[in-house]
């Protein structure tokens, strides 16, 4: 059974790739999770955030955006203290702030799925992809809803975030054409 090489053999990162990695995803909660675990990725390594994936699900009250969306500064200090997450005053703060305008596209577009997927018409984009180093980091599509979502408040929420927003929730398909999950 072939897989993308980026997974390597750790087993937490190959349970990513078989089970969440490139599969359409229509789950708000889901969404928002993603959204803060990737723009907490700035600078890290996936696998670091992913091996503290249940600190950051503890520490943003399950991932829940109305309830991060009302975090103040007691709870950006106490955050600053968990030991289990990366304590970066201006990543927490953009969870936060993340949270709030995920809410008001939320409230614009009926859901955050029906904003994020309207970018692509529903529709996964294919990439066909034989090497991984072939695969982008980002797209003019990334850079488009990059900047759309810097405009409706988001923060860490470049392109190359984006794209792997785009790769975790499938809105992309980046599985190479020789990987068992590509279909």
């Amino acid at each position: 059974m072939e897989r993308c090489p980026w997974c390597g053999t750790d087993p937490l990162y190959i349970a990513y790739h078989d089970e969440e990695w490139g599969f359409p995803l229509h789950d708000e909660s889901k969404h928002f999770e993603f959204l803060l675990l990737e723009t907490q990725q700035a600078g890290l390594s996936w696998l670091t955030i992913l091996r503290k994936r249940g600190a950051y699900r503890k520490a943003f009250a399950g991932f829940d955006p109305e309830r991060v969306a009302r975090f103040d500064e007691t709870d950006v200090t106490e955050l600053l203290l968990n030991a289990g997450i990366v304590r970066n005053r201006l990543k927490i703060q953009a969870a936060i702030k993340n949270a709030q305008a995920f809410l008001r596209i939320r409230e614009e577009f009926g859901s955050f799925d029906a904003y994020l997927w309207g970018f692509v018409d529903g529709r996964s984009i294919l990439g066909n992809y034989r090497d991984i180093s072939e695969i982008p980091t980002t797209t003019v599509l990334s850079d488009r809803l990059s900047t759309d979502l810097k405009a409706r408040g988001f923060a860490f929420i470049g392109s190359t975030t984006v794209y792997a927003h785009m790769q975790a929730v499938g809105l992309v398909n980046d599985h190479l054409l020789s990987c068992f999950r590509r279909a």
